[in-house]
């Protein structure tokens, strides 16, 4: 992707990098799925609810806290604080306000080609 190399987060809104993010965490999570060998197609799509909810990221959120640099808990923090037109139907306002910083912070590393640092912060958030 051309545009991605020059990739400045001040250049994108925070739900933009959020829309993104959350793209990239399922991407992350039909990854881990599929390499633990749950291949059967019935209960992919309900294993990976258990990752993409807004409930199961706002909990990964309180897992990856302390493990965030200054420039990631920064972006984490617009994503969380920025304002959606959108109302949540199955959590709190304050739960879809913590997944979307936590989407925010996982597209900012994906268009910062940071995967190995999403990928650490997935396990972290995740499966520790």
């Amino acid at each position: 992707m051309e545009k991605g190399l020059d990739f400045k987060p001040e250049n994108y809104s925070p739900l933009v990098l959020a829309y993104m993010g959350d793209a990239y965490i399922e991407l992350l999570t039909r990854e881990y799925i599929i390499g633990q060998g749950d291949c059967n197609t019935a209960s992919l799509n309900t294993r990976a609810k258990d990752f993409v909810t807004a409930q199961s990221q706002s909990a990964a959120v309180d897992k990856l806290i302390p493990f965030l640099n200054e420039d990631e808990l920064i972006i984490y923090k617009q994503g969380r604080n920025a304002k959606s037109n959108h109302s949540p139907r199955s959590a709190s306002a304050v739960v879809y306000r913590r997944a979307t910083g936590l989407e925010c912070l996982f597209g900012y590393l994906y268009f910062s080609h940071k995967q190995i640092r999403a990928a650490e912060l997935f396990r972290i958030g995740y499966l520790s």
